[in-house]
């Protein structure tokens, strides 16, 4: 277990588990990138922008100075959001001592790389970081208020895994261990576009039948993006993919099921995205999930639609419409 833990980003999942760690009475951190907006944390001890209502304990140690931040630390969690990651980290990397892990808990692929969230920091900090990836179906709001939950520590390191999970294991909060790295990761990125998916059928009133059918077939293609990329298949019916899909597409607190909800019911992707302060990572990645799908040559037809919808204007009715008449095959 690590008992000295910086938190880089101040977002909802950064705060909600510089609270879980505290009640394990680690010593906690928490760096943002707006030293402004830090401030205002800790003098309210609530973030009111990200994760409103909740008390932050009064351990938590805030440190806007990026020289320090590092300092003690024996495992960094990169909770900044994926397609701000390389920014973040090209900024501290002069003051990140290579020796110390790092745990990311983005969800995302990086726009005009591909990359996922691990192959930034290696990319930014080397390749002899020691890195993994927490993820799973753990929104914010729920594991504020102690809801039983499960979420997944991946790494090619199984020790660095292990140390992870009993470091954030707590009574409502299970953590599984995988050597699959890129599983977890394509996992958590690919399942926030379906979930706008979701959220669209939720927005024009399809029904549960279309939901059960868009979870079931973007799970298919989802798996299938997986194998060419070095995914293991068994990683997608697990924590990381099947159950981070479930929760992201029938929540209503998800982000993602939000906002294509808003596309349903007839808003642009510029209204339905100014309707929150929290970053949709679904939009973003769907551009960049397409362009990996054409590299690796694989057929996506709902992440395809989604695309269509959100970036070529395609409406709504006709991108199911198109999607109902396909080709009929074996399953």
């Amino acid at each position: 277990m690590f008992k000295n833990v910086s938190i880089i980003g101040d977002g909802a999942m950064g705060t909600v588990l510089s609270m879980l760690l505290c009640e394990k009475d680690l010593s906690v951190r928490m760096w943002g990138y707006d030293a402004k907006q830090l401030k205002q944390i800790e003098q309210e001890a609530e973030n009111k922008k990200f994760l409103p209502g909740y008390r932050i304990p009064k351990s938590v140690v805030f440190e806007p100075r990026d020289e320090e931040i590092m300092k003690e630390a024996d495992l960094v969690v990169s909770a900044v959001p994926c397609q701000y990651m390389r920014g973040v980290w090209e900024r501290l990397k002069d003051v990140f001592q290579k020796d110390i892990p790092i745990v990311s808990v983005a969800k995302g692929i990086e726009k005009e790389t591909l990359l996922r969230p691990s192959e930034i920091l290696f990319d930014v900090l080397g390749d002899a970081v020691n890195c993994a990836v927490l993820s799973g179906p753990t929104i914010a709001d729920e594991l504020a208020r102690r809801l039983p939950a499960v979420a997944c520590v991946a790494s090619r390191d199984a020790e660095l895994a292990k140390g992870i999970q009993y470091t954030f294991s707590i009574s409502w909060l299970r953590i599984y261990t995988s050597t699959d790295l890129c599983g977890v990761e394509l996992a958590s990125a690919c399942k926030n576009i379906i979930a706008i998916a979701a959220g669209i059928i939720d927005g024009i009133g399809a029904g549960d039948n279309a939901k059960a059918a868009l979870l079931s077939r973007g799970l298919a293609e989802i798996r299938r993006l997986g194998a060419p990329c070095g995914a293991r298949a068994e990683t997608f019916a697990g924590v990381s993919g099947l159950g981070d899909l479930v929760t992201t597409c029938i929540s209503p607190k998800g982000r993602n099921r939000s906002f294509g909800e808003r596309i349903g019911k007839g808003q642009n992707r510029e209204r339905a995205l100014a309707a929150t302060d929290s970053v949709v990572e679904g939009v973003e990645s769907c551009r960049s999930v397409i362009a990996l799908a054409e590299r690796e040559k694989v057929d996506m037809p709902i992440t395809r639609a989604v695309y269509e919808v959100l970036f070529e204007g395609k409406p709504v009715r006709e991108a199911i419409s198109d999607l109902m008449q396909r080709r009929l095959r074996a399953e």
